[in-house]
């Protein structure tokens, strides 16, 4: 029944969704054709109901290459099985039922490749990477942030002052954490009041134009309401954890976005229980989706640099991706971050370019929040002198602090 939908003489057209996945089971091909027709018009027992003109819709196994473990096969769908700018519909069927097949052992969706007709039924971002650096004024070098610590239980005058030290300390950005909302200890009306305060002051002193991307996620409605408060307190940044939100509450906010002209900061909190296990998906298919729908900024990993698993290949598959032409969809930046210090800014530019965001948390508070912020600018600007961080340490002290505790990675 499910080997019918193998056919590797099959070639698809460049109207078809493709997807690469990682499978492994005891008979490929029989678990292949399964995974294919319960992911569009197939199912285990030949049905009564089905009609002739629904063949061509079934989507099609086309290649099958056995690796060191497992085989990787790619699927074509026609455009048709999916209504366009429903992410949600596409992700049920390409992404759903089929991790639960009991014939398999592993299966992992690799990539994505969208054809022409569903791309432009997504808006994807409405400020990109040029956008963000006309914003800021600064051309060409990579942006560095940070992230408030502790990541809870801050009340907001003292959040707001975190996030002023970071920004007089030469940070160009600053983010909640993950999991900071509306909790009592720090409501998100008051929050907003007295960071974006704290913002106003520190442009006003530095000369810089700053980034605040406070945590709107929450049920839809209220994520909407919390963008738009943001919008009329002079916020320019939002937040939102896109995995744990949904992508149809992602694609509403963006919707919102159309008006509000927010940058949205995507974290992906929660990726790691799919991207890391023997069933899910890899970073590049959410990056692709997260893209399409329209964030402006995406953590993408540290390539096995820091405390975060994210291999240096996939980081740079991904990233490239993001920067990518990709049709009307504007490319998007990239963010690495966690386990970050200023020793790590050179190793991280070298291998993933200055289209990236560096976000330290720990490493910028564990010195004192200026001072850490302070060493991140630092290491930034050595880079752009193409002066290696420990001689430019010698006259830049906040550095000499960092490097002296975290030191040097080459």
């Amino acid at each position: 029944m499910y080997e019918k939908y193998v056919n590797l003489s099959f070639k698809p057209s460049r109207n078809q969704l493709i997807t690469t996945l990682h499978l492994e089971a005891s008979n490929i091909k029989h678990a292949a054709g399964g995974v294919a027709a319960e992911s569009s018009i197939g199912t285990w027992q030949e049905v009564t109901t089905e009609k002739s003109y629904m063949k061509k819709l079934a989507a099609t196994v086309f290649s099958m290459k056995k690796q060191d473990k497992g085989t990787e096969i790619k699927i074509a769908y026609p455009p048709e099985l999916f209504e366009e700018g429903n992410m949600p519909n596409i992700l049920s069927s390409i992404a759903g039922n089929i991790f639960g097949l009991q014939e398999l052992k592993a299966l992992r969706l690799l990539d994505i490749d969208f054809p022409k007709s569903i791309i432009k039924s997504f808006k994807g971002p409405e400020l990109g990477i040029k956008d963000i650096r006309r914003l800021l004024k600064i051309k060409k070098r990579p942006l560095v942030g940070t992230i408030i610590k502790p990541k809870l239980g801050l009340n907001s005058k003292d959040h707001a002052k975190v996030a002023y030290e970071a920004w007089i300390g030469g940070l160009d950005l600053v983010k909640c954490d993950e999991n900071l909302a509306s909790q009592k200890f720090n409501k998100f009306e008051t929050n907003i009041k007295e960071t974006l305060k704290m913002l106003e002051k520190a442009e006003k002193e530095t000369g810089e134009r700053k980034i605040y991307a406070p945590n709107v996620t929450a049920e839809t409605k209220e994520m909407i309401r919390r963008a738009k408060l943001v919008k009329e307190k002079g916020g320019n940044c939002i937040m939102v954890d896109i995995i744990t939100a949904g992508w149809a509450a992602l694609q509403t906010l963006r919707e919102e976005n159309q008006d509000l002209k927010l940058i949205l900061h995507a974290h992906r909190a929660g990726h790691a229980a799919f991207t890391r296990g023997k069933y899910g998906m890899s970073m590049l298919p959410i990056a692709k989706i997260a893209r399409l729908i329209g964030v402006s900024q995406i953590h993408t990993g540290t390539a096995n640099i820091g405390k975060m698993e994210s291999g240096e290949e996939e980081t740079q598959a991904v990233n490239s991706f993001l920067m990518s032409k990709w049709f009307s969809i504007k490319p998007v930046f990239p963010i690495a971050s966690g386990g970050l210090h200023a020793g790590y800014v050179p190793k991280l530019v070298s291998l993933l370019g200055n289209d990236l965001i560096i976000q330290a948390g720990g490493g910028v508070h564990a010195l004192g929040t200026r001072i850490g912020a302070t060493s991140m600018r630092q290491a930034v600007d050595a880079i752009e002198k193409e002066i290696p961080l420990q001689e430019y340490s010698k006259t830049h002290k906040e550095l000499k602090v960092a490097l002296d505790k975290f030191g040097y990675v080459r």
